[in-house]
């Protein structure tokens, strides 16, 4: 039972509220690729929380939850690999809905690794 709560993502590792996002977009360091973008802001929590947005640029209901669903499978995917205490805000696109989630995952772990919170040489 242990082994499948590591796997899961806690929900209060969530950003929910539109303040805390309106924080990351407005203080936090951004990178922008062709299938995320990601705001990165340090916190004082002491462990890394993260939200995910899609706007209707991108589609119907159906594509802006496919989107939701390949950025989190990405992010869940270098979760172990994330140091420090950041919030974290990824910003899907048009192109989100199209790919698979390891060309979103090697997009996030590009502009993790830009922005510092990735060691480049472990990965």
């Amino acid at each position: 039972m242990v082994f499948f709560m590591a796997l899961t993502l806690r929900s209060d590792n969530k950003i929910r509220n539109n303040y805390e996002f309106k924080r990351a977009y407005a203080k936090g360091k951004s990178h922008v690729g062709p299938s995320i973008i990601t705001y990165a802001l340090k916190n004082r929590l002491g462990y890394v929380r993260y939200g995910i947005t899609t706007s209707k640029k991108i589609g119907n209901a159906v594509k802006r939850n496919r989107a939701r669903r390949v950025i989190k499978a990405a992010y869940m995917a270098l979760e172990p690999q994330i140091k420090g205490s950041y919030d974290l805000v990824f910003v899907g696109r048009a192109r989100t809905t199209c790919v698979k989630s390891t060309v979103v995952q090697a997009a996030m772990l590009k502009q993790l690794r830009e922005i510092g919170i990735v060691d480049g040489k472990n990965c």
